[in-house]
């Protein structure tokens, strides 16, 4: 019998063919950098609560890297035996084992006990964090720990970092003991369960799904995509929510391919979708869009703003999870077609919010359209940056007056097969000017990349050399962002760009 950790357990309860695949064929697992992102917040707030339940540094840390498991175990029941914090206990019964984040000795009928704190990066309790503290409570208790409480302890995402690394307040605390305590046995049916799956010879045969995105996206999904039929032009790409009719109509005639999905129960853009999709000609109501374009008046500008967000901030006044904006681009466009750019990037380490807040200003003008694609995000950051700070409120927000979104204007008058039910500019854009292509650019391509880049450039490790190849890799990616705009507003205006 193989002793599987509380993370293949909680595959288990996720899918019971991605615990075969992580304990069988581990090597097929494909994180998205979005999935290696939240594992190194994970690390990252774990690192803070050592520093916030033991702020004194009276407590023990138990690695089982460098111990070894079996050593591990048995150091966790010597510490058990004294009066300090422990991080990283280590527990082992029936098949399974987990490692808890914090263990703080506490008095229980004038005898020792323990209180159990499992730390999370979330900003709220979700349903697998309750499935967690289950298990942690059941092996420690197996192992017999005399356990008193469990709590998650989650971000407080409105606590604002006061600086002088004082992390106090930044984590948030709820008591699950009474919820945990009470599913001992059906964590042991888990294991139980978990361990017939393991013991298969041959992967489950389950299809994909919902369950392959929650509670986690699983890194098999690809594999487990790769062994099924795939359809030629999936029901997916219809864009938005697909009616309640049309759902159960899928779900009763086993459909995948658009062109089996009935036109009555498609909206007015679902059916746009599927007519240039089966057609394989681009939807383009030029007209109507340059007509919603001709009240904006040049001169324009074309803004994108690309930003860092940290679950534990660095920066005094910012908020676990903030966006922070580091760097803009602004192309502006004259009425006689004249086009220049500017921008701001800081690479210094120090917030960069107050600079980017002014540069921002200074770029604008104080007149003329500003088109963004996906309104929501730039006038969301112009908003936290007056609020910040008040003195320029007024201009930042006179800038969101301004704003035009580009990105309705396309759904609303332009649709290509190649989109595949996507309006993102990454998808839109190779279709209407296919010679503007960002994986011809160097280093920096999307924004995950952008925010990497951006943290490697502030680590101390990295190199001057690099950190100018960083500076100019991200100059270069923001800088396209908004000359698509420019000419994404060119092709709807129906306007020539002398460049």
């Amino acid at each position: 019998m193989r002793t599987l950790s509380k993370s293949k357990l909680l595959a288990y309860r996720q899918c019971p063919k991605r615990l075969w695949l992580e304990v069988h064929h581990p090597e097929l697992r494909q994180d998205s950098s979005a999935t290696q992102a939240s594992f190194a917040a994970g690390h990252q707030v774990g690192d803070i609560a050592r520093q916030i339940y033991d702020p004194q540094n009276k407590g023990a840390l138990v690695d089982p890297q460098s111990e070894g498991f079996d050593a591990a175990f048995a150091r966790t029941q010597a510490l058990l035996r004294k009066s300090q914090p422990i991080f990283e206990a280590g527990f082992c019964s029936q098949g399974a084992l987990a490692f808890a984040d914090v263990m703080l000795p506490v008095k229980q009928r004038g005898k020792r006990a323990w209180r159990m704190v499992e730390v999370k990066s979330s900003t709220a309790v979700k349903d697998y964090h309750r499935d967690d503290a289950a298990v942690q409570a059941f092996l420690a208790r197996d192992c017999g720990v005399p356990l008193a409480a469990i709590a998650l302890a989650h971000i407080d995402s409105s606590w604002v970092y006061p600086g002088s690394d004082d992390y106090q307040g930044l984590l948030k605390e709820n008591d699950l003991t009474i919820e945990a305590f009470a599913r001992g046995d059906e964590v042991r049916g888990w294991i139980g369960e978990a361990q017939q799956v393991v013991g298969r010879k041959r992967e489950p045969r389950i299809a994909t799904g919902a369950h392959c995105r929650q509670p986690y996206a699983c890194g098999f999904f690809d594999h487990c995509q790769g062994q099924e039929p795939q359809a030629e032009q999936p029901i997916r790409w219809l864009h938005g929510r697909l009616s309640q009719g049309l759902q159960a109509h899928i779900e009763a005639q086993g459909l995948s391919e658009m062109r089996d999905a009935p036109d009555e129960l498609l909206d007015e853009r679902q059916r746009r979708i599927k007519a240039a999709t089966l057609s394989q000609r681009a939807y383009f109501n030029r007209q109507a869009a340059a007509q919603e374009l001709a009240a904006h008046k040049l001169p324009a500008y074309f803004l994108d703003f690309e930003t860092i967000q940290f679950a534990v901030p660095i920066w005094k006044g910012t908020r676990p999870y903030q966006p922070i904006p580091f760097q803009f681009s602004a192309h502006r466009l004259a009425r006689t077609g004249k086009l220049e750019q500017r921008a701001f990037l800081d690479l210094s380490g120090k917030d960069p919010s107050r600079a980017f807040a002014e540069a921002l200003i200074g770029a604008c003008g104080e007149r003329g359209p500003i088109f963004v694609y996906n309104a929501g995000f730039e006038t969301s950051r112009i908003r936290d940056l007056a609020a910040r700070f008040p003195r320029m409120a007024g201009a930042l927000l006179a800038l969101n007056e301004r704003v035009v979104d580009l990105l309705p204007l396309a759904r609303d008058h332009y649709y290509h097969p190649s989109q595949q039910g996507s309006w993102s500019i990454k998808a839109v854009l190779p279709a209407l000017c296919p010679d503007l292509q960002y994986g011809d650019l160097d280093g920096v391509q999307d924004g995950g990349m952008a925010m990497a880049a951006y943290l490697q450039a502030l680590s101390p490790h990295t190199t001057q050399a690099r950190k100018a190849e960083i500076e100019r890799q991200l100059l270069a990616y923001c800088a396209l962002d908004t000359y698509a705009l420019v000419r994404l507003w060119a092709a709807f205006s129906g306007s020539a760009l002398r460049v």
